[in-house]
């Protein structure tokens, strides 16, 4: 599988480079054999020169393989790395064939996949012909590793690219749901209004014309407009007010919805309790809230909702196991919102790292209601 265009690995560049990291211990022979082995001093400075040449480009590959960079600029790279590695292997013999190796696995980490094999397979077959050569059977474990090294390298790949097409489909997915509501929110309000609007404006057009032929009928005309347009506004405050409360059961489901389609397991209460209204719709809105969150910014792999109520109050709590609270941020303005419509009810919210990682919010609330200003 490739990386897609636009999947980058989103970790800081010099964490894209420890893919390549692990395969540094097999420079441990090259070394060793550079130092041990009785060779002309040029001899050992261009070997030594050639190795950290090779190193800095493979290195170079993994960053910009795993970066996103041009494809062009990492093609090149691997040129290099194929063409000093199989020329220090030949010319300094069987410690240095591990070097193949690390073309093995540059070849897997930046070639299209019906070019990975047939490199790897030549560097497999040049690394096992240098140790022949130089009769080393013992070494033929090198050309093995040349084949294993693409292998693990190739599964690496493919995980990066799952993981950015994740973080994508969990942006999407939170960007749909806003215009998708914002276009609902729209067609009720167009249904709601067209007809009191437009019967409006025909009685105003009504009444202009009879104010001075029959001004007592261009009156009843404009108390008719003024009882249409306080129609109007009573049914936009009661969509409004539908759209903004939200019960709990309500929220839950769908979280469960948004969630399980971005590919994150969801734990739910087995039942939802019944609650007073105001507590309902404000646990509702917790609930929101937080799904928002984990799917915008968390990186979570599964969330965990609780809801407990013991007669006197109710405790919801919304755990995920993603990146946690960022210690340089603000709180949003969702999160402020909620703290003022759940202190409003006499309850708490509170939001910080979770006893096993992660992110938790949870919101406390008693069921008596709270006479006004005492939650002040």
């Amino acid at each position: 599988m490739e990386l897609r265009s636009g999947a980058v690995d989103p970790r800081p560049r010099w964490q894209r480079v420890g893919w390549a990291l692990p395969w540094l211990l097999f420079q441990f022979f090259p070394v060793a054999d550079l130092v041990t082995t009785d060779r002309p001093l040029a001899v050992r400075l261009v070997a030594g020169t050639g190795l950290v040449v090779f190193t800095a480009v493979y290195l170079g590959v993994f960053r910009r393989a795993f970066g996103g960079g041009r494809s062009g600029s990492v093609l090149g790279r691997l040129a290099v790395v194929a063409g000093l590695g199989l020329a220090l292997a030949v010319w300094m013999g069987p410690s240095w064939a591990g070097l193949l190796i690390y073309v093995s696995a540059a070849a897997a980490a930046a070639l299209p996949t019906r070019w990975v094999w047939p490199a790897v397979v030549a560097a497999a077959a040049a690394c096992a012909g240098v140790v022949i050569r130089d009769g080393e059977p013992g070494l033929l474990i090198l050309p093995v590793m040349c084949l294993l090294t693409a292998f693990a390298l190739r599964g690496t790949r493919h995980l990066v690219s799952v993981n950015a097409e994740l973080a994508e489909a969990r942006e999407e997915l939170a960007r749909n749901a806003v215009a998708e509501e914002r276009l609902r929110f729209a067609r009720d309000l167009h249904d709601l209004l067209g007809h009191s609007l437009s019967l409006i404006a025909l009685k105003s057009e009504l009444a202009g014309r009879l104010a001075e032929a029959d001004p007592a009928r261009a009156r009843a005309e404009m108390a008719d407009v003024e009882a249409a347009a306080r129609r109007a506004l009573a049914e936009v405050r009661d969509a409004v007010s539908g759209y903004r409360q939200v019960s709990c059961a309500q929220a839950l489901a769908e979280a469960r919805a948004a969630l399980s389609g971005a590919g994150i397991a969801v734990r739910l209460p087995a039942r939802v309790p019944t609650l007073p209204g105001p507590v309902d719709a404000a646990l509702g809105w917790v609930v929101r809230e937080a799904t928002t969150n984990v799917l915008r910014h968390s990186g979570a792999r599964a969330v965990t909702v609780t809801l407990t109520e013991d007669g006197a109050e109710a405790v919801l709590t919304v755990a995920d196991d993603g990146r946690g609270p960022a210690d340089d941020t603000e709180p949003g303005s969702g999160l402020a919102g909620l703290a003022e419509r759940v202190g409003a009810l006499g309850g708490a919210l509170t939001g910080g790292a979770g006893r096993d990682g992660g992110y938790e919010l949870r919101a406390v609330l008693p069921l008596a209601p709270v006479p006004a200003g005492a939650a002040r």
